[in-house]
C-alpha cells in the first residue's frame, strides 16, 4: 500500500502538543495503571458524553465481551448473529457457551428478531445481537421476547459508539452493551472497549472480573481477568473526546455524497438513515448485485485496489463458515440465507474524517 492511497478508514488521533502536557502530567503522578486519575476521569467523560449510567474501562473491546458473560453468569446456549466481527463469536465459545446462529435482516444487516424465537432451546440462557455498522437493532421487539422466555441480553454495541434513537443512547438498551476502542473506530483510545451497566452493583463486579477478582489488597472474590486500561490510553481517549463530535460530521458528508452519487447507479445498494437515529457514520457499506451491476463484488474490489482504494469486504465470510462453528446445526447456509448473501455483496468504502473532496470523487469514480 502506496503512502497517497486511500484506506478504508483512518485513526482519530489528536494533535500531539496537546497530548504532551497528560503525558507529563501523567510522568509526575507516577501512575502508570490500577484505575489511575486519568481512568476515572474518562469514565465520568464518557458517561456523561454517552448519555450512559455506569461504564467500566477495558484494555481492548473482546474482553468486555468475555466479562459480560461472566459477570452476568450466562451458560448453555447464546443466540447470536453470524454477520459480525469474530470477537462476538469467539467471546461466547471462550466462555464454554454454544453459539447459536439466526438469520439478519436485509433492510439493516442486524439480527432478525423474527428468528430468534424458533431458535430459543431450554439451554437458552441470553440473546447477543450486534448493532452492525452502528444501525440500531430492533432494540424494542428483542426486549419483548427476552422478557417472555426470561433471557438477558448483552449488546455488542462496538459499532454504535454515541449512536441515539429518539434522543435515548442505543448504548443503554439491553442488561449490557460493550463498546470498542480499536484504532479502526470513530473514537479510539489506540485499544480499548467499554462494558456499560445499569447498577452500581454490577459496575462493581464487572470492576472485581477485570482485576483478576481482587476487592482489596488481600480479597479474590472470582477467577478475575486483567482487562485494565492504563492511564496513558485513558488520556488519550479524555483528549479525543473533545475531537469526535467534528470528525463524525466530517464522515456525515462524506456519506451524503456516496448516497447522492450512487443513488442512480444500477446493481448498487446502500443503506439509509433510520428515522429518528442520530448515526455516528462508522461504516458506508454499499452491496453489488453482480446482475444489475455487471460486476462480481471480488471485481469491483481488485479493481479498487487497482487504483489505491482499499475498501473491505466487512463483514466476509461469515462467522458461520469458519473451521471453530461451520459444524453447529444453526451455522448452516440454509439457516443463514440473507447473511450469506450480504457477505457475498459486501464491500465497505472507505469512510473517515480525513478524505479529502479529491479522494471521495475518485472512489466514486472508479465505482461509477
Amino acid at each position: 500500500m502506496a503512502i497517497n492511497d486511500i484506506k478504508v478508514t483512518s485513526p482519530l488521533i489528536p494533535p500531539l502538543e496537546e497530548f504532551v502536557p497528560y503525558l507529563e502530567d501523567i510522568w509526575k503522578r507516577g501512575w502508570l495503571t490500577n484505575n489511575g486519575y486519568y481512568h476515572h476521569e474518562l469514565e465520568k467523560a464518557l458517561c456523561d458524553y454517552l448519555k450512559v449510567p455506569y461504564i467500566s474501562l477495558f484494555t481492548n473491546g473482546t474482553l468486555p465481551l468475555i466479562c459480560a458473560l461472566q459477570a452476568m453468569r450466562i451458560t448453555g446456549e447464546v443466540i447470536t448473529t453470524p454477520y459480525s466481527f469474530v470477537a462476538t463469536t469467539h467471546a461466547i465459545w471462550w466462555n464454554g457457551i454454544k453459539p447459536v446462529f439466526v438469520d439478519v435482516d436485509p433492510l439493516t444487516g442486524n439480527m432478525d428478531p423474527e428468528k430468534i424465537e424458533a431458535a430459543i432451546t431450554p439451554k437458552t440462557t441470553a440473546i447477543m445481537p450486534v448493532h452492525v455498522y452502528g444501525q440500531p437493532c430492533n432494540i424494542e421487539r428483542i426486549q419483548d421476547i427476552a422478557d417472555i422466555y426470561g433471557l438477558k441480553i448483552i449488546y455488542d454495541a462496538a459499532h454504535a459508539f454515541g449512536v441515539e434513537k429518539n434522543g435515548v443512547s442505543i448504548i443503554n438498551a439491553g442488561d449490557m452493551a460493550t463498546l470498542s476502542f480499536h484504532a479502526t473506530k470513530v473514537y479510539n483510545t489506540i485499544e480499548g472497549g467499554a462494558l456499560v451497566c445499569h447498577d452500581v452493583l454490577t459496575k462493581q463486579r464487572i470492576d472485581y472480573i477485570k482485576n483478576f477478582g481482587f476487592t482489596n489488597e488481600t480479597t479474590v472474590v472470582a477467577p478475575g481477568i486483567n482487562g485494565k486500561m492504563d492511564e496513558i490510553r485513558s488520556a488519550y481517549g479524555l483528549l479525543s473526546l473533545k475531537y469526535v463530535d467534528d470528525a463524525i460530521e466530517k464522515r456525515r458528508k462524506v456519506a451524503i455524497c456516496y448516497r447522492e452519487a450512487l443513488k442512480d447507479v444500477s446493481g448498487i445498494h446502500y443503506f439509509d438513515d433510520m428515522e429518528g437515529v442520530k448515526h455516528n457514520y462508522s461504516y458506508f457499506p454499499i452491496f453489488i448485485s453482480e446482475k444489475e451491476y455487471g460486476m462480481s463484488r471480488d471485481l469491483l474490489y481488485e479493481k479498487m485496489k487497482s487504483v489505491g482504494v482499499y475498501g473491505r469486504r466487512y463483514f466476509y465470510p461469515l462467522i458461520s463458515s469458519f473451521s471453530t462453528y461451520r459444524g453447529l446445526d444453526s451455522a448452516k447456509r440454509s439457516n443463514l440465507p440473507v447473511a450469506y448473501k450480504m457477505a457475498e455483496e459486501v464491500i465497505c468504502l472507505p469512510l473517515h474524517h480525513t478524505l479529502t473532496e479529491e479522494n471521495v470523487y475518485k472512489i466514486i469514480d472508479c465505482i461509477k
